[in-house]
């Protein structure tokens, strides 16, 4: 199926403001407010630090629930190379450290994609690229369980 020439402009416009001009936004109530306008699934209460990533291919794939901490500078990726896209989800709680990378992963049965587990805290500069259990905290590349 091929989409619209406005389907397609639409496209353009909503990844080059999610990638360049919503991170560098200083009020994070405006980041929130447009990173949703742009499709995002954000709960209530939420942070995201300034000059994060939020993959702009499928925002509808990125769910970030409610009383969420998202540091400076996080990079979240919901596809790689030939891969299909997988979520990513935040669950209740949860906080996410500065200059953390999380990679989404296909889903396992027991997950639908990445999980970041209620109350969970994911170190500064860690890798996730697997599931972070609930009220466990994770740091290390790729990322370890060093408490639960």
């Amino acid at each position: 199926m091929h989409k619209s020439l406005f389907t397609k402009i639409k496209c353009v416009v909503r990844k080059w403001f999610s990638a360049k001009i919503i991170p560098h936004m200083v009020l994070n109530g405006w980041r929130i407010f447009f990173y949703r306008l742009c499709g995002y699934n954000i709960g209530k209460n939420v942070f995201i630090g300034m000059r994060c990533y939020l993959d702009d291919l499928e925002p509808k794939m990125l769910t970030i629930e409610d009383n969420v901490t998202i540091s400076y500078g996080v990079f979240f990726a919901c596809h790689g190379a030939k891969q299909r896209h997988y979520p990513i989800t935040i669950k209740e709680g949860a906080y996410i450290g500065m200059r953390a990378t999380l990679i989404s992963k296909k889903p396992d049965g027991r997950t639908d994609g990445l999980v970041i587990g209620k109350n969970a805290v994911v170190g500064a500069c860690t890798l996730v690229n697997r599931d972070i259990p609930d009220g466990a905290t994770a740091v290390g590349i790729p990322c370890k369980i060093i408490k639960r």
